[in-house]
């Protein structure tokens, strides 16, 4: 992994657009999905190229792949840490809270359900709706800028 690829720390985290969502309609069965895309750039210095550096860190943190193939297993990064859930995604010292999930998609996660995480290389807008992300994913997985894996539940 070059110098480029590292994987970020929480300045950049904070800046995330987190989303969750419970698909029941799938025809895999249920389906927790986690999206993870990052805002168009707009601090000081904050550029395309280094956007997309920082979350290709994240996705060689977490182990996932091109959303084109098969969704790999990237092992026990989700865990409950008080009342927050948090994803390990590869930092030696910090992990990403994920942010306002339902307590339908806690339950159903906790319980052991499959969860998918996308990690989408294109900007995304805060605060986009089902509608728009909808889009969002048909439009980075077509084009090959979205990579995948399925994270299990640390057990303690």
């Amino acid at each position: 992994m070059t110098a480029a690829h590292a994987v970020p720390g929480p300045g950049f985290v904070a800046g995330l657009v987190v989303g969750t969502w419970l698909d029941t309609a799938s025809p895999a069965g249920n389906v927790a999905w986690m999206l993870i895309a990052h805002p168009p750039p707009r601090r000081p210095g904050e550029t395309v190229e280094r956007v997309e550096g920082c979350l290709l860190g994240m996705a060689n943190g977490l182990g996932l792949r091109a959303a084109s193939g098969r969704v790999p297993d990237i092992g026990e990064r989700l865990s409950v840490r008080g009342p927050h859930l948090v994803l390990d995604y590869g930092h030696p010292d910090f992990c990403l809270r994920v942010p306002r999930p339902t307590v339908r998609w806690i339950e159903y996660v906790l319980g052991g359900g499959q969860v998918c995480l996308v990690l989408g290389l294109d900007a995304i807008g805060p605060g986009a709706g089902p509608e728009a992300i909808d889009r969002y994913l048909r439009r980075v997985t077509a084009r090959d800028r979205a990579l995948v894996g399925a994270p299990a539940v640390r057990r303690r």
